[in-house]
This record gives structure tokens, C-alpha cells and sequence, in this order.
């Protein structure tokens, strides 16, 4: 009896898994401004902040950071369940369920990154590069008058290209379980045997 798995879920799913154990230590963007005057490390499972060397955390980012790793932990179960077993009735559902999570927080991350980082521009008069280095002055109004200049720096970590490809394996799971039920159909549906009477 051969065994059906649809392997690039398994993968999916295990990337998935992966992806929440280094995201819980390492982050998938970061910024410093200055010489560690102000550090953030950002990912949608573990945000916190630095600040003159005091660690602190904001309860709002918290708990989107708490729903965020439930989703993943969630999508990566079910992926791998799914990718296990891909040809019991109830699979299509749990791939349904799985494979959009990764894609919808990877652009929702990107997305919320930009949007902050116009904010900010507009509010403050910074320019906070998504990626890269730039100098920026700040306002007069927050430094007494005296102009201070900071050199910000921002980037993408590896773990954020860690979750583009756990995203787009989920996403050719689920055109590959397409594929492999039409290939079924196929194989399934054969022509009827003619007896012969003597």
C-alpha cells in the first residue's frame, strides 16, 4: 500500500514550526537608532524595545504578538496533520485553514511596518528607512532647541525570509493538493469491463 503525503506541506508545516522557535529569539526586522540610543526587534510573534539600555514592552504589541504565534502554531499543526493524511474527507478543510496564515502575517507585518514608518515621517519629520541607514534630525521641539542629528538603521533579518518561504510552501501545497486530487480523479475513473458470453 503506497502512502499519499503531499510533501511540500510537510515542509510547509515544518518550516512553520521552525519559524516560531526563531521568532521567539531572533526578529524578523530591527532598527537602531544611534549608537543603541534606541533599538527595536520586530516580529509578529516578539516585539520588545530598547532604550538607553532598559528593555520594556508595550501590552498592546503583546498580545498581537500572543495572537499572531496562536495562528502560526495553529497553521502549522494543521499543515502538518494535513500533509499526513491529504486524502481523508476532513484534509481540504485543514489545508484550507493552514496555508493562508503564513502569506496573510508575512503582508500584514510588511504592510504595518510601512504604514508606521510614514507615520512616523509625517508626525516627526523622521525618515526611518525600511531598509538601510539614514540620518535624520530630530525636531527642535523635542530637543530643546538644540539640533542633534541620528544615524537610524533598519533592515530585514533572516527570519523574515525564513517566513517568505514557509509562506510560499504552504502556497504550493495547496496548488499541488489541486493537482494531485484531479491526478486521482483521473486514475480512479476507468473504463467498465466488458464480459463476453460463450
Amino acid at each position: 500500500m503506497q502512502v499519499k503525503m503531499n510533501w511540500f506541506g510537510l515542509a510547509g508545516g515544518v518550516t512553520i514550526i521552525v519559524l516560531i522557535i526563531v521568532s521567539l529569539f531572533s526578529p524578523w526586522w530591527q532598527i537602531t537608532v544611534g549608537e543603541d540610543l534606541v533599538k527595536a526587534n520586530v516580529s509578529p510573534v516578539n516585539t520588545n524595545f530598547n532604550f538607553l539600555g532598559n528593555a520594556f514592552t508595550i501590552p498592546l504589541l503583546w498580545a498581537l504578538n500572543l495572537s499572531s504565534l496562536l495562528a502560526l502554531i495553529a497553521s502549522g499543526i494543521a499543515m502538518l496533520i494535513y500533509s499526513i493524511m491529504p486524502t481523508k474527507s476532513y484534509s481540504k478543510h485543514l489545508l484550507g485553514f493552514a496555508y493562508k496564515k503564513p502569506l496573510f502575517i508575512l503582508l500584514s507585518f510588511v504592510i504595518v511596518l510601512f504604514a508606521l514608518t510614514q507615520i512616523i515621517q509625517v508626525m516627526f519629520g523622521l525618515n526611518v528607512p525600511l531598509t538601510g541607514s539614514a540620518t535624520a534630525t530630530l525636531p527642535e521641539s523635542m530637543t530643546y532647541g538644540v539640533t542633534i542629528a541620528v544615524l537610524i538603521s533598519a533592515g530585514f533579518q533572516w527570519p523574515f525570509w525564513l517566513a517568505a518561504v514557509a509562506a510560499g510552501l504552504c502556497i504550493v501545497a495547496r496548488l499541488y493538493h489541486k493537482r494531485a486530487a484531479t491526478a486521482q480523479d483521473s486514475v480512479t475513473v476507468t473504463a467498465p469491463s466488458t464480459a463476453t458470453a460463450t
